[in-house]
C-alpha cells in the first residue's frame, strides 16, 4: 500500500509545487496516510480544500484500501 501511496503524493507534488507548496509522506497506520503540507500550502487558507478535494479524494481514488488521509 505505501508503494501505491507514494505514486499518488508524487503525482500531486507538482500541482502543489506549482504553487508554492509540496507535501511529504510522514507514514501510514492502518489504513489512514499522515501527510504533511509545506511551503505556501502549510499556511494556506485553502489548505484544508486542497486536503478534502484534492490530496485525499485522490489517494482513496487510487488506493481504495486507504480510509483516511489526514495532514499532520
Amino acid at each position: 500500500m505505501e508503494d501505491k501511496v507514494k505514486v499518488v503524493i508524487d503525482e500531486i507534488r507538482p500541482l502543489l509545487q506549482g504553487h508554492g507548496g509540496d507535501i511529504e509522506l510522514v507514514k501510514i497506520e492502518d489504513k489512514t496516510v499522515y501527510v504533511r503540507l509545506q511551503g505556501a500550502c502549510a499556511g494556506c487558507p485553502g489548505a484544508i480544500m486542497t486536503m478534502r478535494q484534492g490530496v485525499e479524494r485522490r489517494v482513496k481514488e487510487c488506493v481504495p484500501e486507504v480510509e483516511a488521509v489526514v495532514a499532520v
